[in-house]
């Protein structure tokens, strides 16, 4: 038995950002992981699926190219190259934390890991083999979350007709034709990337609008987006039956009260993921669990077990990377005793979508404070006014930005448009460190930037926009 002071059992981002962060801080740390280090983010998720979609962009920015004065000739769009060089990407990211454990000084116990009595760590390696492990401090569970099928309806995941978001990301080729369900983060970027690389791709949402989390004047914006680009959406609807076959499924989509068919080469079933909370001890250790199956925490990250606590995606939504990357950092500064320990802020994590146009937001929707009868004013500047977005030809989308009328505190922010994900974070700090609309726009923004049009929003909800 080794003994050690942190063992986190799961490597993902909220796993190995919470293991470095222990070990920066003096904790002899240990981390459990049976893949490679970096978990789903980095090899089946989050970095896989942006590889991708840059060369979804590629494809569509080379296929437009003679407006720009280059023209490419016939342009061979290959979804098997584009997989294995997202592949590869995935790799040098997960090698990459490898390197920073060795640094750190961070075991990595391979093997699959669950609670074993107090705070013990039973792992049995790929042989079969098990061992046990002692925590002196805290066990941290970090498991992540895992694909889910629709079995309710009969698209149950086969890894050949039927594919969860991992196994598209290995097709050696685009299908011709594709159905994806669900209309989220995940549906959409995908549904991105087929119909770039030519599949015809049918976009299917239960709720009104695609990305249901997001302002409705975005869903709106991104619905027209997909449309020009000829990807069939279906929202508002019902998978009312599935016929799952050798080469293809036949569904049967039910839309307010119609009922349509559609045959396709494949299915992608994008409709949300579990946390993975079972077989790792939990209910023998004393861990409960929320009503929708979570691991219950406080604002030290601690499980109902002494000794036991929980980040990332095990311990609740959001589901997002960056969210359980902080929760690992607050345990470990927690555990450690580092004086003011900023807590979570779980209201300013912001929400990223990589599809084109990008989506991002931080915050309350218009809808939401309406919900709540809470005033605001709307701050909005379009892309097709800014001088950076003509002149790289994304003009699509908009910066919104919802303010208290009275103080000028940023209530919420949203945009859709190119670099969208990276434009949000001068709000998410706005919002942080309590700056108003005001202040936002008193920093000078560089001519000609897309972030022009933040200020630009700012200005139009204090009643006095520029460029519009």
């Amino acid at each position: 038995m080794a003994s050690y002071d942190v063992i986190f059992i799961g490597g993902g981002p909220a796993g190995y950002v919470g293991a470095i962060r222990c070990a920066q801080l003096g904790l002899s740390t240990a981390l459990v992981e049976r893949e490679g280090l970096g978990g789903t983010c980095v090899l089946w998720g989050c970095i896989p699926a942006k590889a991708l979609l840059e060369s979804a962009a590629l494809a569509v920015h080379v296929q437009h190219g003679e407006a720009f004065g280059v023209t490419a000739g016939d342009v061979k769009l290959d979804y098997g190259v584009a997989m294995k060089r997202s592949r590869a990407v995935s790799q040098q990211n997960s090698k990459g934390v490898e390197f920073l454990f060795k640094k750190h000084k961070i075991t990595w116990i391979k093997g699959t890991g669950r609670l074993a009595g107090k705070k013990n760590v039973a792992v049995k390696n790929a042989d079969g083999k098990e061992e046990t492990h002692e925590a002196k401090k805290a066990v941290v569970i970090s498991t992540g979350s895992r694909v889910r099928g629709l079995p309710q309806v009969g698209l149950e995941l086969n890894k050949t007709t039927v594919l969860s978001s991992d196994e598209v990301l290995v097709l050696e080729r685009a299908p011709k034709t594709m159905a994806v369900i669900g209309a989220g983060a995940v549906g959409c970027e995908f549904a991105d990337v087929f119909s770039a690389f030519g599949t015809q791709v049918t976009l299917i949402e239960v709720l009104p609008t695609l990305l249901p989390l997001e302002d409705a004047e975005v869903s709106a914006e991104l619905l027209r987006s997909f449309k020009k680009r000829k990807i069939d959406v279906i929202t508002g609807a019902k998978i009312g039956s599935a016929k799952v076959g050798k080469d293809s499924v036949t569904l049967t989509v039910d839309v307010k009260g119609e009922s349509k068919t559609l045959t396709v080469e494949k299915v992608l079933v994008a409709a949300g993921r579990a946390p993975n909370v079972d077989n790792i001890g939990l209910k023998e250790a004393g861990v409960q669990l929320t009503e929708r199956g979570f691991i219950k925490i406080d604002a030290r990250m601690a499980t109902t077990a002494d000794g036991i606590y929980a980040v990332g995606d095990v311990a609740g939504p959001p589901m997002l990377a960056h969210k359980g990357s902080r929760e690992g950092i607050v345990f470990a500064e927690t555990l450690a005793g580092v004086a003011h320990v900023q807590s979570m802020n779980y209201g300013n994590v912001p929400n990223a979508t990589y599809c084109h146009p990008e989506v991002a937001s931080v915050g309350a929707t218009e809808q939401q404070l309406k919900d709540k009868n809470v005033a605001y004013k709307v701050g909005k500047f379009n892309f097709s006014a800014n001088g950076r977005a003509r002149t790289s030809g994304e003009t699509e989308g908009f910066v919104k930005i919802l303010a208290d009328p009275k103080y000028g505190e940023i209530l919420g922010a949203h945009i859709i448009g190119a670099h969208a994900t990276e434009l949000i974070h001068e709000l998410v700090v706005a919002r942080e460190n309590e700056l108003t609309i005001e202040e936002v726009d008193l920093a000078i923004h560089a001519h000609p930037t897309l972030s022009e049009a933040i200020a630009e929003a700012t200005l139009d909800a204090m009643g006095r926009v520029i460029h519009a």
